[in-house]
């Protein structure tokens, strides 16, 4: 009974746009909060959301069988995103190589020089292939991959929904 509540179309567009929204919040977080400096990946993971973002906003202001299209797309692109987690997670296993060109973002700007040679001494180029954090054994990456295929199941489920009862 409260699956099939969750997973009507409305309710599921919420649930979506609530969790890649927090999905991508906690990145940032990550990023400019821990210092956590994401590789070229980590900041490629993130773009399915960056995408999904609008769309699930726009699932909820259309009629039911345009919000079942948007979510069914939504869907599409949140398995990409866990397409990119679980390469990324591999990488970092071991498991296959990671791109050769991975470098990542860059950390806070230097306020002057002195402070621009303070931190090239600090700085260590970000690798792909190396979790920066773990929590039960899975990086960001693999979790990242988990819930982007969750939340593509019930991005997908929503679709289901709205497309057969249209």
């Amino acid at each position: 009974m409260l699956a099939e509540r969750l997973t009507a179309p409305r309710p599921a567009a919420v649930l979506v746009l609530v969790g890649a929204a927090a999905t991508v919040g906690g990145a940032l977080v990550f990023q400019h909060v821990f210092g956590y400096v994401p590789c070229k990946l980590c900041l490629t993971e993130r773009q399915p959301y960056y995408l999904v973002l609008p769309l699930l906003a726009a699932a909820l202001l259309l009629p039911r069988r345009l919000s079942g299209g948007l979510l069914a797309l939504v869907a599409l692109i949140l398995l990409v995103g866990a397409g990119l987690g679980a390469y990324h997670a591999g990488a970092e296993w071991g498991f296959w190589p990671g791109p050769s060109d991975c470098g990542g973002g860059s950390g806070p700007a230097p306020a002057g020089v002195d402070d621009f040679l303070k931190s090239l001494q600090a700085t260590h180029p970000v690798d792909c292939t190396a979790a920066a954090w773990r929590f039960l054994g899975i990086s960001l990456a693999g979790y990242n991959a988990l819930i982007a295929l969750g939340l593509a199941a019930l991005a997908g489920a929503g679709a289901w929904r709205a497309l057969r009862r249209a």
